[in-house]
């Protein structure tokens, strides 16, 4: 009897801005994306942390810049 082979590791995630679901940049639509909530969640927090002090509207930039944007073949 031979022995089931196990299931192939799951690829890993990676996090991207996204294309089809975006107001201003994509990030907070591919951040919902990589955790697996509801863009309008994300948004929310993302409101409420630039309205408190602090340098979350920094942040947002630099995530705007840093974070790749979702490939063409993703978004589809």
């Amino acid at each position: 009897m031979t022995s089931p082979t196990p299931p192939p590791a799951p690829a890993p995630r990676k996090l991207y801005r996204s294309r089809s679901d975006r107001m201003i940049g994509g990030v907070c639509g591919g951040l919902a994306a990589y955790l697996g909530v509801d863009a309008t969640v994300v948004r929310l927090i993302a409101v409420a942390t630039i309205l408190l002090p602090g340098p979350s509207i920094i942040a947002y930039l630099l995530a705007w810049i840093i974070v790749p944007e979702e490939p063409w073949i993703a978004a589809r």
